[in-house]
């Protein structure tokens, strides 16, 4: 009798830490072909409780064997039709989770994990669990569209994409239109990304994807369509009087383009800008009149007319204060003559 309650007595420890020792994952996971999936085989670990072997096996239709082994000397793939297929996460305790990745429906059955851990005393204990897998085939489902950083509304020269979302089994296959769904379309490219690396006003439009996988009739699905709105860059209007009354105008823009010069009545000139562009930076440019199309010798340049202007005032000013003059003059001689009459008398 006292044997027995010796026993008890030390059986109890180990039957505890093999409760707490219990492996815990799901009873069954369907997974999808050509997909990666993760078959959970987790414990809490335990002190003085040192993991030794971990080892996954497989028990299909008509085969079976072990998959992954996990001892002293390392991690080994045992079953060649899983080679670079599958692993088990390293340096986290508690955690022996077989990762698959290319599931193919020929790995379909029954997964058993199981751990065992040595005690203090170099006894051991042996856990397993089974989980049973199930492969199908997943049709595309309707893809999103998700926009770039900088959103659907973007600067005229900035850098932004569009990338089309959906889910299914792989491959999945991706074409990208301008233009709306069930409409006149054009087609851009057959990315699940479309890129625009330096934008434009013209690249303003609607946008729409489409999806496609390998499963059942192959039926293409369609998003639905998104706006993209490019601003333009503001223009920098410059009004210039001309010495006979008219004005001229011409605009720059800050565009990474080469920008014009436009004359009203003239010909373009272009003019491409290195930097930021003001309009002190702008850079002397003969100005044409429509009067003057076809005649050379009557063209002016910016600083020609800023001098023809500045002469003006002066011959003006120099006529104003002659003609004071010559008055002056003319005011004290008849002051001075009636003067010299009456002394003669």
């Amino acid at each position: 009798m006292g044997m027995l309650v010796r026993t008890a007595v030390l059986m109890n420890p180990l039957l505890l830490c093999n409760a707490l020792l219990d492996l815990i994952g799901p009873g069954e996971i369907v997974g999808v072909w050509k997909g990666f999936n993760i078959l959970p085989c987790t414990y809490v670990p335990v002190k003085d409780f040192v993991q030794q072997t971990v080892i996954w096996t497989v028990v299909h239709d008509q085969s079976s064997g072990t998959v992954f082994r996990r001892d002293d000397s390392g991690d080994h793939i045992l079953l060649s039709e899983y080679r670079d297929r599958v692993s088990v996460v390293k340096n986290s305790p508690g955690n022996v989770s077989l990762h698959i990745w290319k599931l193919e429906i020929s790995d379909r059955g029954t997964y058993t994990c199981q751990v065992t851990w040595k005690t203090s005393n170099n006894s051991l204990i042996t856990n397993e669990i089974t989980t049973r897998v199930e492969v199908v085939k997943v049709a595309v489902t309707k893809p999103i569209i998700r926009a770039g950083e900088l959103g659907l509304m973007v600067p005229a020269g900035a850098r932004t994409s569009l990338t089309c979302v959906a889910t299914g089994s792989p491959p999945i296959s991706y074409r990208w239109f301008l233009g709306e769904p069930g409409g006149k379309a054009r087609l851009l490219g057959s990315q699940a990304e479309l890129t625009f690396d330096s934008l434009r006003p013209s690249d303003s439009g609607k946008y729409y994807c489409e999806a496609e996988n390998r499963v059942g009739a192959r039926v293409a699905q369609q998003s639905d369509a998104v706006e993209l709105t490019v601003r333009d860059l503001p223009t920098t209007t410059v009004a210039l009087e001309s010495g006979v009354g008219t004005s001229e105008r011409y605009q720059t823009t800050t565009e990474k383009n080469p920008t014009e010069l436009v004359f009203r009545g003239t010909s373009v000139i272009p003019w491409t800008p290195r930097g930021p562009t003001t309009v002190t930076d702008l850079p002397l440019t003969v100005m044409t009149s429509e009067n003057d199309v076809g005649n050379p010798g009557k063209n002016h340049t910016t600083k020609d007319f800023q001098k023809t202007r500045l002469s003006l005032y002066l011959i003006i000013l120099i006529a104003v204060v002659c003609g004071a003059v010559v008055f002056l003059i003319v005011f004290i001689l008849c002051i001075r003559k009636p003067k010299s009459a009456i002394t003669t008398q």
